[in-house]
């Protein structure tokens, strides 16, 4: 009875990790209006680091959908064979056209029931998805309806969080998904990479394999926090699919 209560609860729940890197190579690169404003912009926090205009491009601009992009998106989801035995998929997609792989992970998400589906991410409800639908908006897309959130209340939100499930209220908290897989001892790959590596290893080595890796044990890990968060049985690695 309480594989099938686990089964109903995470069954339309599709885990998701953005890869995001700087919208161009070089700041110069980039629209003069918006290299004035990342120059105001990081005025307000140069004393952290002694870095060039374009150094804290490379290291900080994917963390905005004005001046950054989504490269790639892995996303992942439980299914139960017929011993109720539980199972977890996880795939990815990249693509150098932006506005193509938008389109083909709304297609991912509205396979689900709108009213159904629940996103989870870490850090998703301040990062993952506004930036997805700024994004989409940026690209001229419509939202889709799991993710039309403006106006909403926080309760009436769906989507899930496993920062916010660890912040326990604490809103100024934050830990690194990774950290937290590490203090919760789960038995996952340890991330070779963090966030503001992705640009600089795409730009500079154009290693794209090597994001895609990391993009896929991202959700692995994400899943399995999730599941420990809540109290649910952990996958077995044997019931894990990856594909690229």
């Amino acid at each position: 009875m309480q594989a099938d209560n686990w089964k109903r609860k995470l069954k339309n729940v599709l885990f998701m990790d953005l890869k995001t890197v700087a919208s161009t190579a070089k700041f110069n690169q980039l629209d003069a209006r918006l290299q004035r404003q990342w120059g105001q912009k990081i005025s307000l926090f140069r004393k952290e680091e002694n870095w060039s205009v374009q150094e804290w491009y490379d290291n900080r601009a994917s963390y905005y959908a004005e001046y950054g992009r989504i490269l790639g998106i892995a996303f992942g989801g439980l299914y139960w064979d017929d011993n109720e035995v539980p199972h977890l998929k996880v795939k990815t997609l990249f693509e150098e056209d932006e506005r193509k792989l938008l389109q083909q992970f709304v297609q991912v998400i509205e396979r689900y029931p709108a009213d159904e589906l629940s996103l989870c991410a870490h850090n998703g409800r301040e990062f993952d998805y506004p930036f997805f639908c700024r994004r989409l908006m940026i690209q001229g897309l419509p939202l889709p309806k799991t993710l039309q959130l403006t106006g909403r209340k926080p309760w009436e939100n769906p989507h899930l969080d496993t920062l916010e499930l660890w912040r326990f209220g604490d809103s100024r908290h934050y830990v690194p998904l990774e950290v937290l897989a590490a203090v919760l001892n789960l038995p996952t790959e340890q991330l070779e990479l963090t966030g503001d590596q992705v640009s600089r290893i795409y730009y500079e080595e154009g290693d794209v394999a090597k994001i895609r890796k990391y993009a896929l044990e991202s959700v692995v890990t994400l899943v399995q926090t999730y599941l420990r968060l809540i109290g649910a049985p952990l996958i077995e690695e044997a019931n894990i699919t990856r594909v690229d």
